[in-house]
């Protein structure tokens, strides 16, 4: 595969909060995660492939008392399928911006990005949260709507479907953000 470069653009690739807790038997699984993840490690490969930069984002929160991600727990790990190789920077984060009180821009702007792509978890939170902010910041922006999961959510009584909270995300991001793309549209773009 080929990098959907149009070679005057420095890019990354961001990885975000693809971590054991949301894998079945973690604490907090999400929907159709597995897929998703499959997804991600393709992209990483391809952008790897091209020499293009890939960020990994991974959050714990300061608490022992979190639901999930817990300082310093196996379930805070990067998930295998889309563990970071050495010479790949990881951002540690503990806000749902992966920009708040973290280095991600210095590593972007130090290395002349300025299109991003962004592939991960959860598509509500940490997705959209990191979208917005690129967006912002001035980067071109791009997110891989397959490549990312999420989770059944319930406000005030009604139950809403992970399907219906994923489209629901990625419709508002791609109506004044970013274009949301599938894989496949990526790659062949």
């Amino acid at each position: 595969m080929t990098s959907p470069s149009n070679g005057s653009s420095k890019k990354a690739l961001i990885v975000v909060d693809i971590q054991n807790d949301y894998f079945p038997g973690g604490r907090w699984t999400l929907s159709n995660v597995e897929e998703a993840a499959r997804k991600a490690a393709q992209l990483i490969d391809t952008f790897r492939n091209s020499g293009d930069l890939v960020v990994h984002i991974r959050h714990e929160f300061p608490s022992d008392e979190a639901p999930f991600f817990r300082p310093g727990s196996e379930g805070a790990q990067l998930h295998p399928s889309v563990i970071n190789r050495p010479d790949e920077h990881v951002v540690l984060k503990n806000y749902i911006n992966s920009f708040r009180d973290t280095d991600l821009k210095k590593v972007l702007d130090r290395n002349g990005i300025d299109e991003v792509v962004v592939v991960g978890n959860m598509s509500h939170m940490c997705v959209d949260g990191i979208t917005r902010a690129a967006v912002d910041f001035g980067y071109k922006t791009t997110v891989i709507h397959d490549a990312c999961a999420t989770l059944d959510l319930e406000f005030n009584g009604v139950k809403v479907p992970s399907e219906q909270v994923h489209a629901a995300f990625m419709a508002a991001l791609s109506f004044g953000y970013a274009p949301v793309l599938s894989t496949d549209e990526y790659l062949n773009k």
